[in-house]
């Protein structure tokens, strides 16, 4: 399993000097690279290596090769997001980057993780800088490492290294648990768990006012204040979503398969009528950054995270089978039109999204529709649900 530890660098006057040299032609090289792959709609990394690499080791001779040939390498993955992109009809430019940060490999960093030094490969040659662990990351630390990105954050130095810790020795079970994510409860699993907290709304909330009036304030201040808060704010997000993919690993059992719903493009797709309020909060939902949180938690704790497609979740009856739109009385409650089931409307999704990854490996009833009854049980459930399942 690959898992990176984000170490804070602590380097003289004369390294910060060398490392910000470094970002810069690393990024000159970048963009040449995307410049020229855009230009010629080649997103081949070994024509773009033949293109461009003696024009850009001739701009920048004290860039060591590898980190040119790394620099490509970023280009070409950039080159053909944006090519795929733009293949599928949407807006998009020539990918450029102000400050793209270097990523080196075995032949131009080596970590010693006793004495906490690493030694970099930069356009002043090789320098050995100290840095600092979290407390948090010490665990992941000792292990053999493959890469790592070097990155300026907020007038500091920060090199992100990706080590290869060994996969825990747990026996895969047949146990499914589905998950319905949404805006307004975080995450509800098919096991009948309520997970996350309610006042995570309440925030964002404050969040935004206070964002739109000091925009319409517009002083030095208030924009200050912004960018402040701009980070403040992704901090928040990214402390929610690592507190809920805790909980929803925590209450799945070790060598499971927790099932998501495949939400990608899902601004795109969705087709809301409701207020502009949550439009927005559709639009700053960081469902990506939660998959992937919940992805490595998962790895760690022996357990297979798979997707499935998430049209007609919340219409069909996790009971009989029956879809209809009109089944969603209300956002959190539904009842079947056909057999009259009453459940929670996100427990029903769950459930649903349970099945349909059960239904994709042929567990379904014969002649029946590919409802999850080895999940639900036959008897229906009522209840409502409390804020969360542990109490948080």
């Amino acid at each position: 399993m690959d898992r990176t530890v984000r170490v804070k660098l602590h380097p003289t006057p004369e390294q910060t000097d060398a490392l910000a040299e470094t970002t810069r032609l690393f990024t000159q090289t970048f963009n040449a690279v995307c410049a020229h792959g855009w230009r010629h709609n080649d997103k081949n990394g070994v024509h773009l290596h033949h293109a461009t690499y003696y024009p850009c080791k001739a701009a920048a001779p004290s860039l060591v090769s590898d980190l040119h040939i790394q620099a490509r390498v970023k280009a070409t993955e950039a080159i053909t997001s944006a090519l795929t992109l733009k293949r599928q009809g949407r807006k998009v430019s020539a990918p450029q980057a102000h400050a793209c940060p270097p990523r080196y490999n075995r032949h131009t960093f080596k970590v010693d993780w006793p004495a906490q030094q690493v030694r970099l490969s930069t356009t002043h040659g090789r320098v050995t800088i100290p840095f600092s662990v979290p407390e948090y990351a010490l665990a992941s630390t000792g292990f053999p490492v493959t890469t790592a990105d070097l990155i300026a954050s907020e007038g500091g130095w920060w090199l992100h290294i990706v080590v290869e810790v060994p996969p825990p020795t747990i026996t895969p079970n047949s146990d499914v648990m589905g998950i319905d994510l949404g805006l307004a409860q975080p995450a509800v699993t098919s096991t009948n768990r309520f997970l996350g907290e309610k006042r995570w709304r309440a925030v964002e909330g404050r969040y935004f006012k206070l964002r739109r009036a000091l925009q319409k304030t517009g002083t030095k201040s208030a924009k200050r204040h912004l960018r402040r808060m701009r980070h403040r704010q992704a901090r928040f997000r990214r402390d929610c979503d690592h507190v809920l993919s805790k909980q929803i690993v925590r209450v799945t059992t070790p060598g499971s398969t927790i099932v998501l719903e495949n939400l990608t493009h899902i601004r795109r797709r969705a087709k809301t009528k409701r207020r502009t309020e949550h439009k927005r909060r559709l639009h700053s939902w960081s469902f990506a950054q939660l998959r992937s949180f919940i992805t490595y938690k998962a790895d760690a704790r022996g357990c297979t995270v798979a997707g499935v497609d998430p049209r007609h979740t919340s219409q069909r009856c996790s009971r009989c089978g029956h879809i209809a739109r009109s089944n969603r009385r209300t956002r959190a409650w539904f009842r079947c039109r056909r057999c009259g089931f009453d459940l929670h409307a996100d427990l029903n999704g769950a459930r649903n999204v349970a099945a349909k990854y059960l239904a994709s490996l042929g567990i379904a009833e014969t002649g029946e529709p590919p409802v999850n009854r080895l999940l639900v049980g036959a008897r229906r459930a009522t209840h409502k649900p409390s804020a969360s399942a542990d109490g948080r």
